[in-house]
């Protein structure tokens, strides 16, 4: 009877443990869901990583544009095909050809 009763105790000692080891790998804030956090985690760190560069691009863009006369005479040269007085302007087509005299 002795052994019997160390044998139960220790069966429902390992019970315990394998209950306990599951929670830790499988549970529902277990290991595995752990590690996927925290990929998710590096993942989003990274996309705001890119957004803030692309903030401060913007924050600096608005900046010159507020500041300086370079950048507005830029951007009307680029987007809206400013020409000074006696400056030529050249437009070259980079379409492609769409027949042939051959």
């Amino acid at each position: 009877m002795k052994y019997f009763s160390q044998f139960i105790l220790l069966a429902l000692a390992v019970a315990v443990l394998l209950g306990l080891q599951y929670q830790y790998w499988l549970g529902e804030n277990g290991r595995f869901e752990h590690n996927k956090l925290l990929t998710q985690t590096e993942d989003q760190q990274r996309l705001n990583d890119n957004q803030v560069a692309a903030n401060n691009l913007l924050r600096t863009d608005v900046y010159d544009l507020k500041n300086g006369l370079e950048a507005v005479e830029e951007h009307a040269r680029l987007d809206l095909g400013l020409i000074k007085p006696n400056e030529t302007f050249v437009q070259v087509s980079t379409a492609p050809t769409t027949h042939s005299r051959y």
